[in-house]
């Protein structure tokens, strides 16, 4: 039984890991930002440590265990988290930075190079405190390490979109809000799993299933609960509709649906009117609102109402 649950939990990291960047991949290409570059490699930088630092312990103790003391054992995955952990210092950096550009602030080069300097001071730190035999165990130690500055660090982005800078924000008001507070939610849930953790195998997965499903939340919810409203704004005045269909690469099809979702038609009226099937018009529709990130008819209507020749 625990195997399977094992193997499960380990299809859905991937799972997790894989969607997280292969959506920021999309949201970077599409808009072509150095926003996105940001959560981009926050992404690749945390499940990379995900793997590396907590999937690593496992595949240590699977193949380890009878092989070797157990004092051994535990030696090499204090020494394979270790080595993840600057992977995870990478991506609260990246994390910081995006929480900061997407609600318009200035990125600051100081500011990292002394989160870098600090973070590595740190954990040179934490190196030598585990090196020595105290009566703390090394491995509550660096759970201790990561409880604490994952809340630091997630309270501080949290901070950032609460507090926008002067710069305009591609995403509206209720919209940061909401991801400020699922940051906390996240942090707070997972940092409680591993608060609890004590050599339990159950509550162990239940910490890597909310580490992986937590940390793809941002290029979800950005690709589909979100209107990024600087890439959404109606087009220019003199925009044709053509060169709009063009900007969203629109398809012929879609672009005869679209005309007739702006004319008021239903779905079914359009099947009737364009001899298609009304699940095919449901498909179309279905990806013209991926390829303008419109959530409805109304917000689709209000992109193009403005263009010419319609």
């Amino acid at each position: 039984m625990i195997t399977i649950l094992v193997y499960t939990i380990f299809i859905f990291s991937v799972a997790f890991a894989a969607s997280g960047v292969m959506l920021s991949t999309r949201l970077r290409n599409k808009y072509g930002t150095d926003l996105f570059s940001s959560l981009l490699y926050y992404q690749v930088f945390i499940f990379t440590f995900g793997f590396y630092g907590i999937w690593g312990q496992i595949v240590i103790k699977s193949f380890l265990t009878g092989l070797v003391s157990e004092s051994l054992i535990t030696k090499f995955t204090n020494i394979s988290i270790l080595l993840g952990i600057p992977f995870l210092l990478f991506a609260w950096m990246m994390l910081l930075r995006f929480s900061g550009e997407i609600s318009g602030r200035k990125r600051s080069r100081w500011f990292f190079l002394w989160f870098l300097v600090m973070n590595f001071l740190i954990l040179f730190g934490l190196g030598l405190v585990i090196r020595e035999k105290t009566i703390i165990r090394p491995d509550n130690i660096i759970r201790s390490y990561f409880i604490n500055l994952c809340m630091i660090y997630t309270i501080i982005s949290a901070l950032f979109l609460f507090f926008p800078g002067h710069r305009k924000s591609i995403l509206h008001r209720s919209e940061i809000r909401i991801i400020a507070f699922s940051l906390i939610l996240i942090a707070i849930l997972q940092c409680l799993s591993l608060f609890l953790f004590d050599g339990n195998t159950y509550i162990g997965l239940i910490f890597i299933f909310l580490f992986f499903a937590g940390n793809s939340f941002l290029p979800l919810y950005l690709s589909y609960g979100t209107v990024l409203s600087i890439f959404m704004e109606a087009p220019e005045k003199d925009l044709s509709y053509e060169d709009f269909c063009k900007k969203f690469e629109v398809s012929p099809r879609e672009s005869e649906i679209i005309r007739e979702i702006c004319n008021g038609l239903s779905n079914k009226e359009i099947s009737d009117k364009l001899f298609i099937s009304l699940q095919t018009v449901k498909d179309h529709t279905h990806r013209i609102y991926i390829k303008t990130n419109a959530r409805n008819r109304v917000q689709l209507i209000n992109l193009v109402k403005d263009v010419k020749s319609l």
